[in-house]
């Protein structure tokens, strides 16, 4: 909703969604890499001609690295809007958001390198 009250139209909502991922596209280095890498992905999965169960695992895994990254810095925004000076708790906070985008991360490249491995062997 609007300050006023009003909704804010399908389309534009869309519109402020895209604002939000090109800025993080913009401003966050870590999400150009982890794009990077799920082009990289894609590239391999696209020579090693993946089934679909293969692209479906794929495309999952990158979205949600890449919208956790994307809530990270949400989180990461919020807190230094809230707590512009130093603070420990402010810290903490985007250390674990770090962290949550690490595991995400990690995981993912197991169950890829699963992928990979099973196109290549079997």
């Amino acid at each position: 909703m609007k300050p006023d009250g009003t909704r804010v139209s399908f389309i534009k909502s869309f519109c402020c969604a895209f604002k939000g991922i090109f800025y993080v596209l913009k401003h966050e280095r870590n999400f150009k890499i982890m794009l990077a890498l799920a082009v990289l992905a894609v590239v391999i999965a696209l020579l090693l001609g993946f089934d679909a169960l293969g692209w479906i695992v794929t495309f999952i895994l990158i979205g949600l690295v890449l919208a956790g990254e994307l809530f990270n810095s949400a989180i990461e925004t919020l807190v230094d809007l809230v707590s512009p000076e130093y603070n420990t708790m402010a810290g903490r906070t985007k250390d674990i958001c770090a962290g949550a985008v690490l595991v995400l991360s990690i995981i993912s490249l197991l169950i890829e390198l699963i992928l990979i491995v099973r196109a290549l062997f079997f």
